[in-house]
């Protein structure tokens, strides 16, 4: 055996290779590794939150304030350290926005949990108190603080778009990418079997071109390939093309690895070497003949062959990634193509693989050519083009333009807004107060500790802001106790509406100053936050084995 358990498990019956620890003991190991998380990027969080620069082993450099893509590239080794991690990525892909929030009030929790174990408290009492919390905070987030965005007029939409992408590089930038990100969003609406609407992202197509400066990004509708057309001698554009795309060579045969060919006359050399170069021939005549006018292909062409495409009037690209060559299949209604092979052992061109659109045609972006397909037929697309100085720059404004992307997404399938700027929280913690002075078992002190912990986000904000956060939050606590006691016609009943300004340091009500988040984001947040902690929580064991040494080999040194 390499090892046996640590001096202060002696008592243990168990003799393995490994350490164990347990109890208190993996309880404050598991809280200081979450705490160690959520301060790396508690100072990110907020419209005036700082910005984070990580450089990796070799050298690349990253600078973000995304919650979700700074614990991505941090390495973490501690185990709670990684379901932290797992959190906030699993926030970014089902929000797009809250990745900060979610790993501090999931830190903030397990902190307060554990102080309660301190005291005495059962872990499953707190969790049954923790999840008693969560359940009654998502319903009086849906009953009481949630609005339909229909009321509050065709602005609402850029406000949350601009309230996502205000604490990140594109904030400085008005309402310029809100409009854009809304705008770019209609334009792939879809409907679902049930005639339910459906905004995809993914058909948001974002290229980054180095150069200009950000107020000349622009978007149009259509897909854009950052690829020229193979032949120089091709059209510049296609009217109602056939699209095929293809995830195949179309390159001179060549016979397979291990595969010989003895010939008796050197004059079948020849034939040999012609039936090569025509069999990719036939292909491309068997695509020309089926009405193809439009070929992506995810690998590459020869230039013979590019030529028979160019005489036909048909235009090719490329080298295509396979992400853009699926998007362009699913929104032109095509199959991509693997092979023409069919079950009786010949080759043939399927019909019904091939797509359809409005135009294919390449234009001059800058210094490089793109590829544009509009009007595609089963799902429309929009490209947006990003221009700043440099990478950097450039992959940041991505990561906030997705996030944008995402929030008007969920508002435009929910039609529900909550207010921002800390609102939400204060909210949920004098409601959860009181709602705990109605239980009377041990559940309600977790629920009052539940409570406390969400005001970490409304403190965080205003620690940012370089604001009092004692006096900001003491006076927003006691706006939205008044209008919880008030009746529901009442003029005080506005005040939950309130929440932080943080460039003026004062209250306000963020509905009507535009300050608005999606309701399925704070509702998603404490989900998560809370199952994480939970998640924690119930560790009271932690054995890591030790992997057994090898036997040196006396021969190793000949």
């Amino acid at each position: 055996m390499s090892g046996i358990f640590d001096a202060n498990n002696q008592d243990s019956a168990l003799f393995i290779g490994g350490t164990r620890v347990s109890g208190q003991q993996v309880r404050s190991q598991n809280v200081m590794a979450a705490q160690s998380i959520a301060n790396v990027i508690k100072t990110s969080l907020g419209p005036v939150g700082l910005d984070k620069m990580l450089v990796d082993d070799v050298g690349d450099v990253t600078i973000s304030n995304d919650g979700a893509t700074i614990l991505q590239l941090l390495e973490v080794e501690h185990p709670a350290g990684k379901i932290l991690v797992k959190l906030a990525q699993q926030q970014d892909t089902e929000v797009g926005d809250g990745t900060t929030s979610v790993v501090v009030i999931a830190a903030e929790l397990l902190r307060r949990a554990n102080e309660l174990v301190k005291s005495h408290i059962h872990p499953a009492t707190v969790i049954a108190g923790y999840r008693l919390a969560c359940k009654e905070a998502n319903r009086f987030i849906a009953d009481q603080m949630a609005q339909k965005v229909d009321t509050l007029g065709a602005e609402a939409l850029v406000n949350v778009a601009m309230t996502t992408i205000s604490s990140k590089i594109l904030g400085t930038y008005g309402t310029f990418f809100a409009e854009m990100a809304v705008d770019a969003l209609k334009a792939v609406r879809s409907q679902d079997g049930r005639g339910k609407a459906r905004y995809a992202v993914g058909a948001v197509n974002i290229l980054k071109v180095k150069g200009s400066s950000a107020r000349e990004s622009s978007w149009f509708t259509g897909h854009a390939l950052y690829r020229p057309f193979t032949g120089a001698a091709m059209r510049r554009s296609v009217t109602s093309p056939r699209i095929a795309v293809i995830d195949f060579d179309i390159t001179k045969t060549r016979m397979k690895l291990g595969v010989h060919i003895v010939i008796d006359n050197p004059d079948s050399l020849e034939a040999i070497r012609k039936r090569e170069a025509d069999i990719s021939a036939e292909r491309v005549r068997m695509l020309l003949d089926a009405g193809v006018t439009a070929v992506f292909s995810t690998r590459g062409i020869d230039d013979v062959y590019v030529k028979m495409f160019a005489e036909a009037g048909a235009v090719t690209v490329t080298r295509v990634p396979k992400d853009d060559a699926r998007r362009i299949a699913r929104g032109c209604g095509a199959s991509v193509l693997t092979t023409l092979a069919t079950l009786d052992g010949d080759e043939a061109v399927d019909v019904s693989a091939l797509g359809s659109a409005e135009l294919v045609e390449q234009v001059r972006l800058s210094d490089d050519d793109v590829v544009v397909v509009r009007g595609a037929r089963e799902q429309h697309a929009a490209t947006v083009i990003l221009r700043g100085a440099n990478d950097y720059m450039l992959d940041e404004m991505e990561r906030s333009f997705h996030d944008s992307l995402c929030a008007v997404k969920r508002v435009l399938e929910s039609g529900s807004v909550v207010p921002g700027g800390g609102a939400v929280e204060v909210a949920l913690d004098i409601y959860l107060e009181s709602f705990a002075t109605t239980l009377g078992s041990r559940e309600q002190l977790a629920i009052v500790e539940f409570a406390n912990a969400l005001l970490s986000i409304p403190k965080q904000l205003a620690v940012n802001a370089a604001k009092d956060s004692i006096e900001l939050v003491a006076k927003l606590r006691a706006y939205h106790a008044a209008a919880q006691n008030a009746a529901p016609d009442a003029p005080r009943s506005h005040l939950k509406h309130y929440g932080l300004d943080l460039h003026e340091g004062k209250l306000r009500d963020n509905v009507k100053a535009g300050v608005l988040e999606p309701a399925m984001s704070k509702i998603k947040m404490l989900k998560s936050a809370t199952e994480a902690a939970i998640n924690i929580l119930r560790i009271d064991d932690m054995i890591k084995l030790v992997p057994e040494q090898q036997a040196e080999d006396p021969h190793a040194h000949m």
